[in-house]
């Protein structure tokens, strides 16, 4: 079995080969990251040997195209969190950074974890995943717009005093414009309303990303919505960022890949855990939502914090548990809703099951 792991670049992808068994350095490759190149790199892994088992640093849309590549043509692919990389780097005996040693650190890890999720064709999940990022960076923009235009409003005297966290409602758009339309012209004045403007633009561009979301989340996982404190753009975060819960054998590597399973510190008789800062942070991020949600208006959720106050852990060490187990039914429902998803494919059209399986 060869193990070859793949340091991700926008011009260039550095690939090196590692026998699995013995860790020995096989061979070394760097191509671009064109229709040949990814060709070159696949006919020199063939020449190499039969088995083998490719780990891309997961560096979002750096490994994308090649990732399909690959699985397209039949070959495992495995992604690498980027700090599973450096903390194999680190560890090393090659001391130094380049695209080889990274690449190099990159198939240790591969070897050193075996149970990382592999790598599966995309479906509607990535579409998902790219309407929330997408909606992210928006409404990041619209905040920095909004710092600028109050800046600005300060500094122009309006009248009008607008309250926090209103700059993203129409009405009080809306007053705003009709303010600064009774001052003097000026290069400021014009500023300030091209940024009420572009407030108000990106308001509606933000919630018509969310009633996208919204109807999308509902016919892919319906079963998410239906718990507690799961709304639909957490719902939406947790089926793009899981890519495909089927991926994942179990709950507890799910867990793991979400950063809510804790991390044994014990030592002799002392028994103890630490907060896991490893994972997936969106995920955990998602799960958290959910968690402070059920903890406020959820009564499972209120009577399970309080026997865990009652064992003698703290509200956060509490909180950490109920989001573990949160991890475990949201991994149940991912999973019941792609299955669904994939009998009902299958029962329009029984030739997709190939496909199915491929992208399981």
């Amino acid at each position: 079995m060869i193990v070859l792991g793949i340091d991700p670049h926008k011009k260039s992808h550095t690939a090196v080969a590692l026998e699995a068994a013995t860790g020995e350095l096989l061979g070394e490759l760097t191509v671009q990251t064109t229709a040949a190149g990814q060709a070159q790199l696949l006919g020199w892994a063939r020449r190499l040997g039969s088995e083998r088992r490719f780990a891309l640093e997961d560096c979002r849309h750096l490994t994308g195209r090649l990732e399909r590549f690959l699985i397209e043509r039949g070959e495992a692919s495995v992604r690498v969190p980027p700090k599973l990389m450096a903390q194999t780097r680190r560890s090393a005996r090659t001391r130094g950074k380049s695209d080889a040693i990274d690449a190099a650190a990159v198939a240790r890890a591969a070897l050193r974890e075996p149970h990382l999720p592999e790598a599966c064709l995309p479906g509607p999940e990535r579409e998902l995943r790219l309407l929330c990022d997408h909606r992210s960076d928006l409404v990041a923009e619209r905040t920095r717009i909004q710092g600028r235009l109050r800046w600005h409003l300060h500094d122009l005297a309006v009248k009008l005093e607008v309250p926090a966290k209103a700059l993203d409602r129409a009405c009080w758009l809306t007053r705003l414009a009709e303010a600064l339309a009774t001052l003097p012209a000026g290069v400021q004045v014009r500023i300030a309303r091209d940024l009420t403007e572009r407030c108000r633009t990106l308001t509606a561009e933000i919630n018509a990303l969310e009633r996208e979301l919204t109807t999308l989340t509902a016919e892919l996982a319906p079963e998410l919505l239906a718990l507690p404190g799961c709304g639909a753009l957490t719902a939406a975060c947790l089926v793009g960022e899981t890519a495909g819960a089927l991926r994942f054998a179990s709950e507890a590597r799910f867990a793991m890949h979400a950063g809510v399973a804790p991390v044994p510190v014990s030592s002799g008789r002392t028994d103890r855990y630490r907060l896991n800062r490893r994972g997936n942070r969106q995920l955990n991020c998602a799960l958290h939502r959910i968690a402070v949600t059920q903890m406020r208006m959820h009564e499972p959720a209120r009577a399970y914090m309080a026997r865990k106050r009652a064992e003698g852990k703290t509200k956060r060490e509490a909180l950490r548990c109920l989001k573990r187990h949160l991890a475990r039914t949201v991994w149940r429902a991912l999973r019941a809703a792609e299955t669904r998803r994939e009998a009902m494919l299958a029962s329009i059209d029984p030739s997709t099951q190939p496909a199915l399986a491929l992208a399981s």
